[in-house]
């Protein structure tokens, strides 16, 4: 959805699937003097990951405002997309999720900033000069959250086991039969792993693994 804009300094696309939300950014980054002296020209939105992705991809802008629960894609998936069409855009997350591991996974993902929808929007256009000059910000609720988590929640054996197995692409019955139980204990185990990671697909699951060194070789082969 691009808009036509003026601005010749700094540019932005917003990215959000509630229109409300993306009309008043909108309005708060093209006011003069609320964020950069001469506002910041919008120069496209999107509703979903995949406009996001488009957008960047032809406007190349100074900052993205990115909500990253939007439909067709999200998560780090789309920081990285983005990353790759367009390396000197400013990714700036804002969110109303918090789950550690999400988060997490943005933080290894590279974003220039995060900030959360519950809080004080002026947090946002205070720090947003800052991000845009080369500063990282994370607001401090995002800092608080994983000064306290621990990714390193204990596995049980067999959920170590489990994990393993399904990253060298067994079935909950090859798993079953080399562990001698039944497929309804390798599913609950399964379950129970990825709620300890903060995972959703197995695509994560192998993603967290690898990263944080859960892969031993034994057990995949």
């Amino acid at each position: 959805m691009p808009i036509e804009t003026t601005n010749p300094l700094y540019t932005a696309i917003i990215a959000d699937d509630h229109q409300i939300v993306r009309q008043g950014l909108r309005v708060a980054l093209e006011t003069d003097g609320l964020v950069e002296p001469k506002g910041i020209s919008v120069v496209a939105e999107a509703e979903n990951g995949f406009e996001a992705i488009a957008e960047v991809k032809t406007h190349k802008p100074t900052v993205l405002l990115l909500d990253i629960a939007m439909p067709l894609a999200g998560g780090a998936e789309v920081v990285h997309d983005i990353q790759r069409w367009s390396p000197d855009t400013k990714i700036v997350v804002l969110t109303g999720i918090n789950a550690p591991g999400l988060v997490s996974n943005l933080l290894d993902a590279g974003v220039h900033g995060m900030f959360s929808k519950g809080s004080d929007m002026q947090e946002l256009y205070k720090k947003l000069p800052l991000i845009i000059r080369g500063t990282r910000y994370i607001a401090q609720v995002f800092v608080d959250l994983m000064s306290s988590y621990t990714n390193n929640e204990t596995l049980t054996e067999r959920e170590k086991q489990t994990l393993n197995m399904i990253i060298a692409g067994k079935t909950n019955k090859e798993i079953a039969n080399i562990l001698i139980i039944s497929p309804k204990t390798v599913d609950k185990h399964r379950t129970s792993l990825m709620n300890k990671l903060e995972v959703h697909s197995i695509a994560e699951l192998i993603t967290y693994a690898l990263r944080n060194g859960l892969i031993d070789p034994e057990h995949t082969s």
